[in-house]
């Protein structure tokens, strides 16, 4: 092998050419004028670029980018034996694919390319730096005997299965104390195939609570985008105690009746979380926020926090398109909720809970929500009595308060508006503020209130509850409520 080298004299040669350079270029006036001219515009450029809230920002770190890690290693599920003709069980393909991608990690981990077709496969485990990736008509089927599911102990926040005591069934796709897991695809699907479940849990066939389709637990940088997910046994999509989640451009379908707790996305205890530009119909809450039930979650101790929902399509005719609760002890706080449509459905946007949760749910934002033909559009209930057993503490009471809503706008809604507080759970310091619904039913009091304090900003229409005090547009007071404790609760519309 020959090196090569600049030899020390040419070296010197060139440095006396540029020095030679240099006096003669900048003796010229206009070429001075030039460079300096070009030198202010890029620093203008720089400058105006680097303007954070209206100050100049001299050094900031490079953005963290949330798109999918490019992993330095591929495989394809055919590798491994996988046979997508809708009958092969591909398990063992998916298990011996995935053992390979855990001995890479710290070469930056690898991924599983699941090409066209129908791999039918019983429940399997991800691995850390791990992603999986559909194709375009790539669809996972999971198996619907449930002998191939195994039985996973309860979730500690919630201290038993949430339909049966004891174990509960996992989920078809899991991962547990994993860091840095992509799913993601041309929209490839992911099908749980759940209607053998319902009908089972409908005819009380099943001894353990039902398990979800995709399940990720005590992880972080997780990020599920661009697939559709369908048809799961129970909740569709779980993440439990994750940090620094994004779901973006996801479809969630399940039918609208007869596929019971299909909820679509269920954040529990998890923080740092988007949820953007999904569209999601199914059998039960849209999207349901958690944090443990009663004595459980207040003893595990993980609230749910800094979650951003927007730019969403939801409907939801059995119950609500954006829920908050009703197990949420461990707390929920710091949600925002914006750009929400959710057409055809029973509710829009709720928050439920009761005596025995305790845990709170405080500032939480919502903001440019559209209604169409929905039944009631925003809910606050408090007596959702429902309980693992008989041991929770009923002097355990949730704290509700500082909730806004603002640019709410629809039409085709019967009751805009029902938050039900009690006496020992009052609804505190919650506005409404530029709020125009259409409605259906011209019963005089569809704006209902119990137990509610707070404030009407500007222009609300229909007319609120008594229980809230009137601003005009600039803040200043109209009207003081007379009482905050007043009942206007009608269930018979």
């Amino acid at each position: 092998m020959v090196e090569t080298s600049t030899p020390p004299c040419r070296f010197n040669s060139n440095r006396l050419e540029i020095k030679r350079w240099i006096p003669t270029l900048f003796s010229s006036h206009k070429t001075l004028f030039t460079i300096l001219w070009i030198a202010a515009f890029a620093s203008v450029f720089v400058w105006q670029r680097d303007i954070v809230h209206g100050f100049p920002v001299f050094w900031r770190p490079a953005p963290v980018s949330d798109l999918p890690r490019l992993r330095p290693v591929t495989f394809n599920l055919t590798d491994f034996g996988g046979v997508g003709d809708g009958v092969t069980l591909n398990t063992e393909a998916f298990q011996r694919a995935i053992l390979a991608i855990s001995k890479l990690g710290k070469k930056g981990g690898g991924q599983l390319n699941v090409p066209a077709g129908r791999w039918l496969t019983a429940p399997f485990n991800l691995t850390s730096h791990m992603t999986l990736f559909l194709a375009e008509d790539a669809v996972i089927l999971g198996i619907d005997d449930q002998k191939y599911w195994p039985l996973m102990p309860p979730l500690p926040s919630y201290g038993k299965g949430r339909e049966h005591p004891g174990p509960r069934y996992g989920s078809l796709i899991h991962g547990q104390n994993l860091k840095d897991v992509v799913i993601t695809g041309h929209n490839g699907t992911i099908n749980g195939q759940g209607l053998t479940w319902w009908k089972k849990y409908r005819q009380k066939l099943l001894n353990y609570t039902r398990g979800p389709l995709v399940q990720i637990m005590w992880s972080s940088d997780i990020v599920v985008s661009n697939i559709t997910l369908r048809d799961s046994p129970f909740w569709t999509l779980h993440p439990y105690d994750c940090k620094n989640v994004t779901v973006r451009n996801v479809t969630i379908l399940a039918p609208i009746f007869e596929a019971p707790n299909t909820d679509g996305i269920d954040p529990d205890s998890c923080e740092d979380m988007v949820i953007e530009d999904c569209y999601i119909s199914v059998g039960d809450d849209g999207i349901a926020i958690k944090s443990g039930w009663d004595q459980y979650g207040i003893a595990y101790g993980r609230p749910s926090k800094n979650i951003l929902i927007r730019n969403l399509v939801v409907r939801s005719m059995v119950s609500a398109g954006v829920s908050i609760g009703s197990e949420m002890s461990g707390g929920v706080s710091n949600v925002t909720i914006e750009n929400l449509y959710v057409w055809s459905s029973r509710r829009a946007v709720r928050i439920k809970t009761s005596p025995g949760r305790g845990g709170y749910v405080r500032q939480i934002t919502y903001r440019n929500i559209t209604f169409d033909n929905v039944r009631v559009g925003i809910v606050i209930k408090t007596d959702y009595n429902e309980h693992p057993d008989d041991d929770f503490d009923p002097k355990a009471v949730p704290v509700l308060e500082d909730i806004s809503y603002t640019s709410i706008h629809g039409e085709g809604v019967r009751v805009p508006v029902r938050m039900q507080g009690s006496e020992e759970i009052p609804i505190r310091n919650v506005t409404f503020r530029d709020m125009s619904v259409g409605i259906t039913y011209k019963k005089k009091h569809i704006f209902q209130c119990a137990y509610v304090e707070g404030r009407v900003i500007g222009t609300v229409f229909p007319a609120p509850c008594e229980n809230l005090d009137l601003y005009d547009e600039q803040g200043r007071l109209v009207k003081r409520s007379v009482s905050q404790n007043m009942t206007d609760i009608d269930y018979d519309f």
